[in-house]
C-alpha cells in the first residue's frame, strides 16, 4: 500500500505562523495521518533538526499551561498537536518590530480536527484544555534552557486573550 501523505500549510495573518492540516487516511483498521515530514517542513521551517519531542498529559478540563517562551539565544520553533482530547491553543507575537506585536492567534486543535500549529521563534505559547485527559505533543527545534524560560501572564490586560472557559487548574509558575 502506497501512502501519499500531504500536509496542508495554512498561512495566518501572523508572519511565519502556520496552521497545519493533516490529510487523514481511513480504512477498516482506523486512521493514519502524519504530523511532521522533514521534506515538507524544510520548505518553510525547521531547517534545523528537531531536538526534542515533548508530551503533556492533562488530566482535567480547564487546565491552563503557559504562556511560555524562550529568550535569545534559546528561542524555539515549536510544532504543537493535540492527539487526544481538545485544547484552545494560543500564541502571542512578542517580536517588537512585527506588525502583529502583542496580538494573539488562537485555534481549537483536537484529536478530531487534526490541526497542528507551527509556532515560530519570538512567540509565547499556551493553551487551556477543553476536555479531560487531553494529550499535547510538542516538536521543538532547540533543547530546553531553564535560564532562558520566560512566562507571559495568561490574563495580561494588554493582550486580553478571550479564553473560552475560565481556567481552573494553573501551576504556581504560570499564575
Amino acid at each position: 500500500m502506497k501512502i501519499k501523505s500531504k500536509l496542508k500549510f495554512i498561512k495566518t495573518s501572523f508572519k511565519e505562523l502556520y496552521l497545519i492540516k493533516s490529510k487523514i487516511f481511513k480504512d477498516f483498521r482506523g486512521e493514519f495521518y502524519r504530523v511532521y515530514c522533514e521534506n515538507e517542513f524544510s520548505k518553510i521551517f525547521f531547517k534545523k533538526k528537531i531536538k526534542q519531542t515533548n508530551i503533556c498529559i492533562n488530566k482535567k478540563k480547564g487546565t491552563l499551561r503557559g504562556l511560555h517562551y524562550q529568550i535569545k539565544p534559546h528561542q524555539e520553533t515549536k510544532l504543537i498537536s493535540c492527539i487526544k482530547g481538545e485544547i484552545f491553543d494560543v500564541v502571542v507575537d512578542l517580536r517588537k518590530h512585527s506588525k502583529t506585536y502583542l496580538q494573539y492567534f488562537s485555534k481549537i486543535i483536537s484529536e478530531d480536527n487534526k490541526y497542528s500549529i507551527l509556532v515560530p521563534k519570538g512567540f509565547a505559547h499556551g493553551y487551556i484544555t477543553l476536555k479531560k485527559n487531553s494529550v499535547v505533543v510538542y516538536l521543538v527545534d532547540k533543547n530546553y534552557n531553564k535560564k532562558s524560560e520566560k512566562i507571559l501572564k495568561y490574563n495580561d490586560a494588554k493582550i486580553a486573550i478571550n479564553w473560552p472557559i475560565k481556567p481552573k487548574h494553573i501551576s504556581k509558575k504560570d499564575r
